[in-house]
């Protein structure tokens, strides 16, 4: 598969590296981690800039969330997972994870959108109820651009300043999704000690 991102990349340059982009968050297969590493990897090689990288797989992400926002806000709870039932095993998606991110979402709130775009899986399905519950569109936006920007640029730079090193570089990125749960699971843990010394002083 690296093979063939490269493949893309080398053909269609920073809109290649868009389209790729688009894919890891419609079709989870494709993973940002191979993607922008090789990305980074190519501008430390002179053939591309990296705030270019940067900014190119930011944008093809964030293109692929408003799309699957659209998606969730613009039909039925029903017809989603219809559509999940019957076509999710082609992309890989499950109607459990919808109905799981669903459920992260309206626990943890809007912050949730920032933190899933950092996440493996999560960041390709957090969209999706984002806009089934109508959270403000302005505001998903910019909770999923400042997610996205921190991931697209540390994935970037790991290619760019490590690509040299293959075997450091597959050991940072095989971290990489432990790390972000953690942050997750933190997160998840002062959102319900917030909650549990609110009620202790009512």
């Amino acid at each position: 598969m690296t093979e063939w991102i490269i493949s893309i990349m080398q053909q269609l340059s920073y809109w290649g590296i868009a389209f790729l982009m688009f894919l890891d968050n419609v079709f989870p297969p494709i993973p940002s981690e191979i993607i922008m590493p090789s990305a980074g990897y190519t501008a430390s090689q002179g053939q591309l800039i990296l705030i270019g990288v940067i900014i190119a797989g930011s944008f093809g992400s964030l293109l692929a969330a408003a799309l699957l926002y659209w998606i969730g806000s613009k039909f039925s709870h029903d017809a989603i997972f219809r559509f999940v039932d019957r076509y999710g095993k082609y992309l890989f998606i499950k109607t459990e994870d919808v109905k799981t991110s669903l459920t992260w979402f309206e626990q943890y709130g809007h912050r949730i959108v920032f933190f899933g775009r950092m996440i493996p899986a999560v960041r390709s399905l957090i969209s999706i109820p984002a806009g089934m519950s109508h959270m403000p569109f302005w505001k998903f936006m910019l909770f999923s651009g400042l997610g996205t920007i921190i991931w697209t640029t540390f994935l970037a730079c790991v290619g760019f300043y490590l690509g040299e090193n293959q075997a450091l570089m597959k050991q940072v990125l095989s971290q990489v999704g432990y790390v972000m749960l953690f942050i997750a699971l933190l997160f998840v843990a002062w959102l319900f000690y917030r909650k549990y010394r609110k009620k202790s002083s009512n």
